[in-house]
């Protein structure tokens, strides 16, 4: 009887020689993915006093003088509001002796003033109450939050804000705040305005972490967000500006570093990017012109952020949502729907959108199907936003409108799982989806085109035709590259042939976010693959693309590499580094800290940055995953065991761990709980043989003779092509005599698999043993 296997099959089915469970690898490099952006969604918080930190920032009081008209513009808004000094002027919440009681706690916080501060009693990071002196505001509208120092140069953001329109306290979400050891809490990580929301709501803002004393020097160069966050630092150009207008010298672009008038709508975006996008950063924002991912990668579509068809669902601030637009594809600019320094739209309601669209087609009720009022009451039905742009509150009060602008599919509501604009609580929430579709259609026809959400949803439940889909998504030239990006990191969990090929082909793409996908999304390949595809991109121009073909080649010998990328590998591991302790007051940079220490066989470090992740947030998926994955390499299958346990206790549906799970156990010998783990494996990834393959030798295993035989069978069938299944049954019928089922199998193969080698092997040889018994029979007399 066999061995259940310590391997996992490759792309082509064979066994491979690393450790079977380590499975979970492909899922821990598919989280982490999504990982730096989870940590962006659940708080607002801010930091320390500052000085200037360099000499090419002007300042936007030096803008006032020339440029009053935009100057006045941006007065009062969001921008310019963005944060501030805690004083009588700056803060609208009530100090006045106030009280408030969490209704999610039940405890108790008051609101007052001492000696001209501002004032919060509430409870502190060791659970007992505290008063707290607050030092800053942070927004202005339809919420204020307020800023707490704390030791280590870090600003607290309070999770009690000010509701500007109902004058009251109010409590922000996450609700879900188990207690003050929590990284949700407002005393811990998630509410550390250094690392979650200072980059966007200052003006060159250097997060100044230092890993080795986990303290801040954060400072700033303007404390909101003024004129120079957008046109660059303008130092040279205000000396310009002060010279005699004969006596001025030539100069491109106003002897400006940025441009931001008559730019390709892309790169003018780019500039609101790096605020307006749920993102990783891989360093300080220097307000410099340059490609986006060089400074960031931004999220792609992904579960906690995204529904499938890419309507908003977590925070995502924007930029993902209309890249997916229309809009986007043909030019449209932020600019041509908002202020540049006011922010506000240009014109109100529907008047907006017929800056581009003709009125007498689309302001019409033969198009919308509203009136203006309904049953004697002003109705919001005919506004193109109503349809075009629902949204949903953030923050517990802020409504967002969704920018990917996109037509409403109460069909996909129904397949997917859906919002569409129809059934919200302000339309038609009350009516029932089959209301809402047998309406629509009586207006708008039954034909509906086919949608890329179908294929992300069909690829997050995992199934076995989503590899063919996600690759046709990715093909289309036509359809957003956050699209086509989304579904290169999702066929990520469809290892095989035909993903190689596809991930090869987006190495070669002009856009670098699907190169950078592609690099992340990729199997560890084998070298002679290493050296041909991703050697090369160690040149490539974009930052973020470049630093992960160095992490992807981090493994291979140096001596495998040419003379050349060796010093240019080392320079990109260098800025890999720099990139990850910028961000590394967060789980997710220590981890892939200790991924790349594990890689150039660096243990006692990647040990080191693994449990650091944990002291963050013990939460963190991805670092139990890979940090059990070492135990196991080091032997210590008890602590990696205790890992994977606690990882499927509160995520039971990451089947992938399951599966790790139940060939650690295997290994381990104990097969009665690795059979029912690898049971649960085999039918929550269906599309992957090999788990129901160790299922059944877990069984076999056990003696469960009937059960294994009949789970095994199950992946012959499903990956005929994959002859290590197909002899272990094989050869177990016939271990136990039992030709005539040997014979059934092979030719219930050829049936599903026309010309299987093996199944054709066995009948040969079973058909020449018979021959050969035959001929050394006796003559009959």
């Amino acid at each position: 009887m066999s061995e259940i296997p310590k391997s996992k099959a490759n792309e082509n089915g064979n066994s491979t020689t690393s450790p079977g469970w380590e499975f979970c690898a492909l899922l821990a490099a598919c989280l982490i993915l999504l990982t730096p952006f989870v940590y962006r969604w659940r708080a607002q918080t801010v930091s320390p006093p500052t000085a200037p930190t360099t000499t090419q920032f002007a300042g936007t009081a030096a803008c006032r003088e020339c440029h009053q008209d935009a100057y006045k513009k941006w007065q009062g808004s969001d921008h310019d509001q963005a944060m501030a000094v805690a004083t009588e002027k700056t803060v609208l919440g009530d100090f006045d002796d106030a009280h408030f009681t969490d209704p999610y706690t039940g405890k108790s916080n008051r609101f007052f003033r001492e000696n001209k501060k501002f004032m919060v009693e509430t409870e502190g990071p060791d659970g007992k109450p505290g008063i707290f002196s607050i030092s800053h505001t942070f927004g202005f509208y339809p919420l204020q939050q307020y800023l707490i120092p704390f030791p280590d140069g870090r600003l607290q953001c309070l999770t009690i804000a000010w509701d500007i329109e109902k004058k009251s306290w109010y409590r922000l979400p996450p609700y879900d705040v188990s207690d003050h050891t929590d990284w949700l809490h407002w005393t811990r990580g998630a509410q550390t305005w250094n690392g979650m929301c200072a980059e966007c709501h200052s003006t060159r803002l250097q997060k100044g972490f230092d890993r080795q004393t986990e303290s801040y020097t954060t400072t700033w160069f303007e404390i909101n967000v003024g004129c120079e966050a957008c046109h660059g630092p303008a130092q040279k150009h205000v000396e310009w500006a002060k010279m005699p207008v004969m006596g001025r010298p030539e100069t491109a672009n106003f002897a400006l570093n940025r441009k931001t008038q008559n730019l390709p709508a892309e790169k003018q975006i780019a500039i609101c990017a790096p605020c307006h996008s749920r993102r990783y950063q891989l360093g300080d924002n220097d307000h410099m012109p340059g490609e986006l991912l060089d400074l960031m990668v931004p999220a792609l579509l992904t579960e906690d952020l995204y529904h499938p068809d890419g309507q908003i669902k977590g925070e995502v601030y924007v930029y993902g949502s209309f890249t997916q637009s229309k809009m986007y594809q043909h030019g449209v600019r932020c600019n041509d729907c908002h202020d540049a320094h006011s922010l506000k739209p240009h014109k109100v309601d529907n008047e907006l959108c017929t800056q581009c669209h003709r009125t007498t087609v689309y302001d019409s009720k033969d198009h919308h199907f509203h009136e203006k009022e309904y049953k004697g009451k002003a109705s919001k039905g005919y506004l193109c936003v109503s349809c075009h742009m629902p949204g949903q509150y953030y923050m517990g009060i802020d409504y967002r409108p969704d920018h990917s602008l996109r037509i409403p599919r109460p069909d996909l509501s129904r397949k997917l799982g859906t919002p569409n604009g129809c059934s919200t609580a302000n339309c038609h929430g009350d009516k029932g989806l089959e209301w809402v579709e047998e309406n629509y259609t009586k207006w708008y026809g039954q034909s509906r085109k086919h949608h890329y959400g179908e294929a992300i949803a069909a690829a997050r439940k995992g199934t076995p035709e989503s590899e063919t889909q996600l690759t046709a998504v990715f093909k289309d030239p036509l359809l957003p590259t956050i699209v086509r990006a989304t579904a290169l990191s999702l066929l990520s969990n469809y290892p095989g042939p035909q993903t190689t090929v596809t991930l090869e082909k987006a190495l070669e793409s002009d856009d670098a976010l699907l190169r950078h996908t592609a690099l992340r999304s990729m199997e560890q390949p084998d070298e002679e693959i290493e050296l041909k595809l991703i050697a090369p991109k160690l040149y490539d121009p974009v930052k973020a693309v470049r630093l992960e073909a160095a992490v992807k080649l981090a493994a291979i010998p140096r001596e495998r590499l040419r003379e050349d990328d060796r010093q240019i590998m080392q320079q990109n591991l260098d800025e890999y580094r720099q990139s990850m302790e910028y961000n590394a007051d967060f789980a997710p940079q220590r981890f892939n800290l200790g991924n790349l220490e594990r890689a150039l066989g660096n243990t006692d470090q990647a040990l080191e940055y693994f449990l650091a992740a944990l002291s963050i947030d013990d939460q963190f998926t991805p670092t139990k995953i890979n940090l059990a994955m070492e135990y196991n390499r080091l032997g210590k299958n008890g602590d990696a065991e205790k890992l994977l346990r606690e990882v499927v206790a509160t995520k039971p549906q990451l089947f992938q761990i399951q599966y790790s799970l139940g060939l650690l156990l295997s290994e381990m010998g104990k097969y009665d709980e690795a059979a029912s783990y690898l049971r649960s494996a085999a039918d929550g990834m269906v599309h992957y043989s090999r788990a129901r393959y160790n299922y059944a030798l877990a069984l076999l295993k056990l003696e469960r003779w009937q059960e294994g035989v009949e789970a095994l069978k199950k992946a012959v069938l499903q990956d005929p092509e994959v002859a290590e299944y197909f002899v272990t049954l094989a050869n177990l019928y016939l271990n136990f005599r039992m030709n005539h089922e040997a014979r059934a199998l092979a030719e219930e193969v050829l049936q599903v698999s026309p010309g299987n080698p093996a199944a054709m092997e066995l009948l040969k040889v079973m058909d020449q043993n018979r021959g050969e018994k035959s001929s050394n029979s006796p003559a009959p007399k």
